[in-house]
């Protein structure tokens, strides 16, 4: 026998775990409801999405996305058209949401929707953050069949709106070793790298699992200016120490000796630097790539804010309980 569900205290638990970004339990709610009331479950959903509050809407589209198939696709393709056509923050909200609930449901239709939001875009004068949502989903949905939309795309979009098409072509038409070659190119701007390196949070295949050591000798070269001004060689490696805490488990355990050393030269590099451009991650970073000897590095930079100091004494305590070198 099913049990009851009050279904109003679990709305608002739902967009109150959506709201504070509690994911895990946003996530079991959907499966609570889906499992007690599954014949219930997507018609609770639809009075969501009517519902004139962004924030229910948001919660119920994320909703739809952790139940999947093909009914859910289609229901988000329909309020994606609804939320397009109101045209006001609360909306563009609610198209962030449906565009990274797309690109969860494994369906070649959830696809075919996210391509038609494209070219929507691409028809009018879109802000680069609206093309940059779609580019990270189509990434996670990468497939062949997606570049000739991309290159379409490109056509219509200019610079600085297309910067995230272009790396979403260049990771997707290129092989890894034409991927190596093209970081190691100097006469490509660092801008366009740093670009490739945000995408590849959503997602890196391990067929690119070999590229990555060519990011960190890039971050190598560069460290000098990273370490001394704000540009576009601190903010290079600021997303490369993203991408690798991101998939630490994966990235970090790969990494072939040569590349750890230079990683760890250059984390240790930024936590030496100047307070206006030191990047706190890198201490994380140490914890997993340095030695026992970097404790003391750790301790003379420690920042005086509580908060970001204790990122510091974290990654000390992880590297006292390396052996001596």
């Amino acid at each position: 026998m099913a049990r009851e569900i009050d279904l109003t205290q679990w709305q608002s638990e739902l967009v109150d775990a959506f709201r504070w970004g509690e994911q895990e339990r946003a996530r079991s709610l959907v499966m609570t409801l889906r499992e007690a009331q599954p014949r219930r479950v997507h018609g609770v959903l639809e009075q969501m999405l009517q519902s004139p509050d962004g924030k229910v809407r948001q919660a119920a589209v994320f909703a739809l996305g952790e139940l999947g198939g093909p009914t859910s696709a289609k229901r988000l393709e329909q309020q994606l058209l609804l939320e397009e056509s109101r045209g006001n923050s609360d909306a563009s909200s609610v198209v962030q949401v449906i565009t990274q609930a797309l690109s969860q449901i494994e369906s070649a239709s959830s696809r075919a929707t996210l391509v038609r939001r494209l070219n929507r875009l691409a028809a009018g004068a879109p802000e680069g953050s609206d093309v940059d949502d779609v580019v990270y989903a189509l990434w996670r949905k990468r497939h062949p069949e997606l570049i000739p939309a991309v290159r379409g795309a490109l056509k219509r979009i200019s610079l600085p709106a297309s910067e995230g098409l272009r790396a979403l072509l260049r990771l997707l038409e290129n092989s890894p070793q034409e991927l190596r070659v093209w970081i190691e190119d100097g006469s490509v701007p660092v801008e366009q790298k740093t670009k490739a390196l945000t995408v590849l949070d959503e997602a890196v295949p391990e067929e690119l699992e070999p590229v990555i050591p060519s990011f960190i000798f890039l971050a190598g070269s560069m460290i000098e200016m990273a370490s001394t001004k704000k540009g576009q060689e601190r903010r290079f490696c600021d997303r490369l120490f993203t991408l690798l805490l991101l998939h630490r488990e994966r990235l970090l355990s790969a990494l072939p000796s040569n590349a750890r050393i230079i990683l760890r030269e250059v984390a240790r590099r930024m936590i030496a630097a100047p307070e206006t451009v030191r990047i706190i991650k890198a201490a994380t970073l140490l914890g997993y790539v340095g030695r026992r000897e970097d404790v003391g590095l750790l301790a003379e930079h420690k920042p005086r804010d509580e908060v970001l100091g204790r990122v510091y004494e974290e990654a000390a305590e992880v590297l006292r309980k390396f052996p001596h070198a």
